[in-house]
């Protein structure tokens, strides 16, 4: 009687003892939110000082965590910022950097891609048991060798789960004409056309086979009729509108061209879902916004309700977004077992105009903007961290930091580990974040434009000052202006830029503006800090690894054999999303 008495016991005590450690090991492993939107200043936003566009959403968001007032990007375009973001790495060394002005992935019909030997932080967290997710925006790639191979899908990065854009919003995008009769007539051509293409390949067989006989002018004639359309088709639609503009989910494309104005709503819908799928178990959710890249696509709601017209109001209606999907976490009962992150992946686009009419962000006092590899304008980002109960709120960092170290920031948080076969150059922010430590890991920052490298900053460990040296900056045009208006994007490279030697020194506490360069009879530390900086950008370049550029010229060009489609080539026009004016946004 005692020896069970004692068996029960040791039982329950070994159940209970099991429980307070899976409790421990999931508390140790937070849910991760990721949000990321698309050229939005680091001006735009209330926390950030804006006083005229509305975002209480994510002011509230700051106001409830850690706000990072030098929050830096690897690259001041969408695709080698994202690939930085995603692996930890500056683009330079996954090759998603480019020696042309072309320095972004330009369509779903070019072979280039993040390599499939890169490790991002989505794979990290699988590889520790998360269920993991991207909603939204991607431009990392699609197909390599043929059209549907999907070789640079999301689902080969780690991602468990895709729905959203394999490219980008652009001006193609939005406005969107009606196409009802073009689906109708789409689908009615592409079946007439395979079942003359069965036809035809019967009455070949056919006759090689002797079984029938048909005169082979009638073939060829039937063979004419089925190239005809499909040629007259496929150049009647040559608009980019068609073969970029498209929707996924997983590796089924759900619209081509999509409908845009409603992207948003059912990219929500999609967010909402994962995490009610995935509530009792560690989740990751990558959620890349459309928002605010032009043509800044906008619910009709939101029209004219900002003071900057339609950025303006694209703004307010991602706030609105962002306000969602912060309900959604508090309404499934993973407020306070939830890290939130919240930035954008460069800073905003100061030529998008129409006239004089600003249609792109506000970079705030930050001198440069999208495109420019070295100015502040261009990479310094929102960056707005939330986990109640584990960092305080209402805390402000003015430490350099990087979206490089999201990565790492990741591993340690999920339980994972870096690669040890490679350069990792994002530092883990919890620390940092935390209170533990008060002085970043990042001494030194590099700044490129492509592959060349523009600026660097020095933190110097035993110093407030925040030292950033230029070697090459843009020429803004017309002359006296503050971007690259005549062009529409700075360059790298060429007569578009000025070389300087001796170089610009600033020194970001005093001047985060960047407004008027040290010298050495104004600078006591001149020649000091442009000696440490000139070593450690020697240093910094040993480590480069030469690689494959994927933007540059051999692999960023079209080719016709990978254009998606979500029927039978070029008959590619569909809405498998059907009726959505329930969605409830």
């Amino acid at each position: 009687m005692i020896l069970r008495s004692w068996l029960v016991s040791l039982s329950w005590t070994w159940f209970l003892l099991s429980i307070c450690q899976a409790q421990r090991a999931t508390d140790d492993k937070p849910n991760i939110v990721l949000i990321m939107v698309d050229d939005l200043g680091i001006g735009d936003l209330g926390c950030y000082g804006n006083d005229t566009i509305r975002t209480p959403n994510v002011d509230l968001l700051a106001a409830e965590g850690i706000k990072l007032s030098q929050h830096i990007s690897a690259a001041s375009l969408c695709t080698p910022s994202r690939a930085a973001f995603l692996t930890g790495r500056y683009p330079i060394r996954s090759g998603m950097v480019s020696d042309t002005n072309t320095r972004v992935i330009h369509s779903l019909a070019v072979p280039a891609g993040l390599p499939l030997n890169e490790t991002t932080f989505a794979a990290v967290a699988k590889k520790q048991g998360y269920s993991t997710a991207l909603i939204g925006k991607w431009h990392q790639g699609l197909n390599s060798q043929y059209r549907n191979d999907y070789v640079h899908h999301p689902y080969n990065y780690g991602f468990d789960y895709f729905y959203g854009m394999p490219f980008t919003l652009y001006t193609p995008c939005w406005p969107d004409p009606s196409r009802d009769a073009e689906l109708a007539i789409s689908r009615g051509l592409g079946s007439c056309v395979q079942l003359l293409a069965i036809t035809a390949l019967t009455l070949i067989l056919g006759k090689i086979g002797r079984w029938f006989s048909v005169p082979w002018l009638v073939i060829l004639l039937m063979i004419l009729f089925i190239f005809l359309p499909c040629y007259f088709w496929f150049h009647s639609y040559t608009s980019r509108l068609y073969w970029n503009c498209v929707l996924m989910r997983q590796e089924e494309i759900t619209e081509q061209p999509m409908k845009a104005e409603r992207a948003a709503s059912i990219m929500m819908k999609e967010a909402i879902s994962f995490l009610e799928r995935h509530r009792e178990e560690p989740f990751l959710l990558f959620y890349s916004f459309l928002h605010v890249h032009e043509p800044c696509p906008t619910m009709e709601k939101f029209i004219g309700t900002s003071k900057h017209r339609l950025y303006g109001d694209n703004v307010q209606e991602m706030d609105y977004f962002v306000g969602k999907l912060l309900d959604a976490i508090d309404n499934l009962g993973l407020r306070n077992h939830t890290l939130v992150y919240f930035t954008s992946d460069h800073g905003g686009e100061l030529e998008s105009r129409v006239g004089h009419v600003q249609l792109g962000g506000w970079n705030g006092i930050y001198k440069g903007g999208k495109a420019m590899g070295g100015w502040e304008g261009g990479i310094r980002v929102p960056g707005i961290f939330r986990w109640p109960g584990k960092l305080p709120a209402g805390k402000v960092i003015e430490e350099p930091t990087s979206l490089m170290d999201i990565f790492s920031t990741v591993a340690a948080l999920t339980g994972g580990t870096v690669p040890q076969d490679r350069v990792i150059d994002g530092q883990n922010l919890m620390p940092l974040l935390q209170g533990a430590v008060q002085h970043s890991e990042h001494e030194f920052l590099f700044h490129y434009c492509g592959v060349y490298l523009h600026a660097a900053r020095w933190n110097p460990k035993d110093s407030p000052a925040v030292w950033k040296v230029h070697y090459v900056t843009p020429v803004f045009q017309p002359p006296g202006a503050q971007a690259c208006y005549e062009t529409k994007a700075c360059t790298c490279s060429g007569e578009g830029v000025t070389y300087h030697d001796p170089p610009l020194l600033f020194d970001l506490s005093r001047d985060p503006s960047e407004s008027t360069p040290l010298t050495g009879d104004t600078e006591p530390l001149y020649d000091v800090v442009i000696k440490t900086v000139a070593d450690a950008v020697q240093e910094h370049r040993k480590s480069i690894i030469p690689v494959q550029l994927q933007l540059g010229k051999e692999l960023n060009e079209d080719s016709i054999w990978l254009m998606t489609c979500c029927g039978v080539f070029p008959f590619c026009l569909c809405d498998k999303e059907g009726n959505t004016s329930n969605l409830g946004f």
